[in-house]
């Protein structure tokens, strides 16, 4: 045993929470990579884009084979294209396009005026549209945002109803974190508020899988408002509830020039009418 003399200083006792604080350290350490490899897999807010979690949540079986039924191809862009060669595209037989103009009540796509002024300018007729995220602001609110930051409507022809774009969040839970009856009424909110700015009721764009999980596969919208459906198949499958037929159709996000290519369930005349209202 050793033995202690005057002025020799005395052993240190067991330092249990240094122990303890050094075993955690240790332990958080090791979780770091997977919550970076998590954070990392979500996107920032406002780079959400028409039919980003349709991949994911549906998958891809397949593209529309040339049949009978009349259809005029369009395009839908966001702020991801930057410039888009308007050009091109009318040359390989677009002729309309939608434009991502909002997202929630802060974001505006940077591309906005070369994307929708430049599809205009070749001759298509063109539309924006609103990424909806319903966990952040009321549907009114985010319905007078669109509409004062470039989704509005005028009767020239060529321009097409604002669309609503309410599908799979990407930041978080799919549906937003509402009920199917707090998410209904959250849309119909933004219809009510889109109608009394402009007129026109908006397009829906969806896919079935998310409407039938988030709305409970409500029908009570097929009435008014144009159905935009998603689904990167040789058909657009089953419609949503109250939906007998879809006015366009997003079929693929690997198309030529930009990624995600639509077909407007008519010929280049119902384009027109749906235009002029």
């Amino acid at each position: 045993m050793p033995v202690l003399r005057p002025g020799s200083p005395r052993p240190l006792p067991p330092r249990p929470l240094a122990a303890l604080v050094t075993a955690l350290l240790a332990a958080l350490s090791l979780t770091l990579p997977l919550t970076s490899a998590q954070a990392a897999t979500t996107p920032g807010r406002g780079s959400a884009s028409m039919g980003m979690g349709v991949l994911a949540h549906d998958g891809r079986s397949g593209t529309p084979s040339t049949g009978d039924v009349t259809q005029t191809e369009g395009v839908d862009v966001s702020g991801h294209q930057g410039n888009v060669a308007w050009s091109t595209l009318w040359g390989s037989g677009v002729r309309w396009a939608y434009t991502k103009a909002t997202e929630g009540t802060y974001y505006t796509n940077p591309y906005f005026a070369q994307q929708y002024n430049g599809s205009y300018n070749v001759g298509m007729i063109r539309g924006a549209y609103h990424f909806a995220t319903p966990d952040t602001t009321s549907g009114a609110t985010q319905a007078n945002y669109f509409v004062d930051h470039g989704g509005g409507w005028s009767r020239d022809g060529k321009t097409l109803p604002g669309t609503l774009d309410i599908e799979w969040n990407p930041y978080g839970a799919a549906c937003y974190g509402k009920t199917a009856s707090q998410m209904v009424s959250w849309i119909a909110d933004f219809i009510t508020t889109y109608k009394a700015r402009t007129s026109r009721y908006p397009v829906i764009y969806t896919a079935t899988t998310w409407w039938t999980q988030c709305t409970g596969d409500y029908g009570g919208f097929a009435a008014n408002n144009p159905l935009w459906i998603a689904r990167y198949a040789s058909d657009p499958g089953t419609l949503p509830a109250g939906w007998s037929y879809y006015t366009m159709w997003q079929y693929t996000s690997s198309g030529p020039t930009v990624g995600d290519h639509d077909k407007f369930n008519g010929a280049l005349d119902r384009v027109q009418a749906l235009a002029n209202g």
